[in-house]
């Protein structure tokens, strides 16, 4: 759906995109993560033709949104991060405008607005003035208006912003509906959105793309050194010597709990899960235990281990 190759964008004296290159499946729904600065919204508004690139191609459903621009807009829907609504409007009335201002006839565009209304749940504001409405309704608004015309891509710039927990929910099911249907491409700084919402990440930094592959398999890629912890009833020494007999362990930390529980901090080798095999070993040995998990890293750890400089930058 989405085709990019050695995209760069410069503005006077720095380089807010730097010569990157990605591709968006149907139907995907993936995260462009990243600081404020790092390049997602001069990205997305490049995407979205609302701003020419300095060079390389950009392609939407196979269209170039410089060369076929007028036909790559029609596939795309878009939603800046700070939504320009009309707030003298009421909802109905500003969505109808819009539907038709994206070449909708006037019977489709009737249509189509009772239907991202209820796609979006703003039937029962339908008459409301846009300015007197919440900042929840408002993105909702701005979500109906990216759906009205049927888009195959959904591109939104930091959707969830400046929302309340209960609006942030009810903004990202409605995303996550739109999976399969439409291809939607999401600008976001706050991770746990990304993780929660997205089947695939993309991290910018500096106005590249670093990294590119599902919130799983970044986690995997650090999984390396993975930690297990179990509380386990056993002599100190028993439980010493059991750590230090297997090859799997790398380290290991063992320290009184609370009674006659002892607290095994294991430090696996690459890519080995500690937790059968200290499952197993307590059952053999007829040992107590009481917990066993393995710490993760978050998409947090993830970012922060990309991102970070390296010693020659930091030189």
């Amino acid at each position: 759906m989405i085709q990019v190759s050695n995209l760069t964008k410069r503005y006077a004296g720095r380089m807010a995109v730097d010569d990157i290159s990605f591709t968006v499946a149907r139907g995907e729904i993936v995260g462009l993560l990243g600081p404020n600065g790092a390049g997602k919204s001069t990205t997305m508004r490049v995407l979205s033709g609302f701003m020419p690139a300095t060079s390389g191609t950009v392609r939407v459903a196979g269209f170039d949104v410089f060369h076929d621009a007028e036909e790559a807009r029609r596939r795309i829907g878009y939603m800046p991060e700070n939504n320009p609504l009309y707030p003298e409007m009421r909802v109905r009335e500003y969505l109808k405008f819009r539907a038709r201002l994206k070449g909708l006839g006037w019977r489709n565009s009737r249509s189509r607005v009772d239907t991202v209304m209820e796609q979006c749940g703003l039937k029962d504001v339908g008459r409301r003035i846009i300015g007197q409405l919440s900042k929840g309704y408002k993105q909702r608004v701005g979500l109906a208006d990216a759906l009205v015309h049927e888009p195959e891509l959904i591109i939104l710039d930091e959707p969830t912003v400046g929302l309340d927990p209960h609006q942030i929910r009810s903004v990202r099911a409605l995303i996550k509906s739109l999976a399969g249907k439409h291809t939607v491409l999401i600008s976001t700084h706050i991770l746990p959105e990304v993780e929660m919402m997205c089947g695939r990440v993309l991290i910018m930094f500096g106005g590249r793309v670093l990294a590119s592959d599902t919130p799983e398999n970044l986690q995997q890629r650090m999984a390396g050194g993975s930690q297990v912890i179990a509380e386990i009833a056993a002599p100190e020494k028993a439980l010493r010597e059991a750590w230090d007999s297997l090859p799997e362990v790398t380290q290991f930390n063992v320290s009184a709990c609370d009674g006659k529980f002892f607290r095994c901090a294991l430090t696996a080798r690459d890519g080995f899960d500690l937790r059968a095999t200290v499952f197993a070993l307590a059952q053999k040995n007829g040992w107590e235990l009481r917990e066993l998990t393995r710490s993760r890293h978050s998409l947090e750890d993830v970012y922060v281990q990309v991102t970070k400089p390296n010693q020659e930058e930091r030189e």
